[in-house]
């Protein structure tokens, strides 16, 4: 018995730090930018890596008045771009913070 209880200290340290490393881990997510391009460059969007929006740049040849659903279509493909890198870079940072416990983890906790 005496031991179980020495184990079950240890566990909660262990969840403890995983939890300072994790909060550590999405601090870190919300400094990470990545950015995508459509167009040839016309257009690009960078996001977080907590996939938040931070900027979208439109190179003036990319507006045409005539054709507002092209532009429209650059800055989809170059937004949906932008945060499926994000995703893929926050889940191997992640990855790497949780290391062999990653695969333990529910889904969708927001990584």
């Amino acid at each position: 018995m005496k031991n179980m209880g020495g184990n079950m200290a240890g566990l909660m340290k262990q969840a403890k730090k995983m939890q300072e490393n994790m909060a550590r881990a999405q601090e870190e997510l919300a400094d990470m930018e990545v950015s995508a391009s459509s167009g040839g460059g016309m257009v690009t969007v960078s996001v977080n890596g907590k996939q938040e929006l931070l900027s979208i740049e439109i190179k003036p040849d990319a507006v045409d008045s005539d054709d507002i659903e092209m532009l429209e279509d650059l800055v989809l493909a170059a937004t949906n771009e932008a945060l499926r890198k994000a995703g893929e870079a926050a889940n191997e940072h992640m990855a790497k913070v949780t290391g062999p416990m990653s695969n333990m983890l529910p889904p969708g906790m927001g990584f």
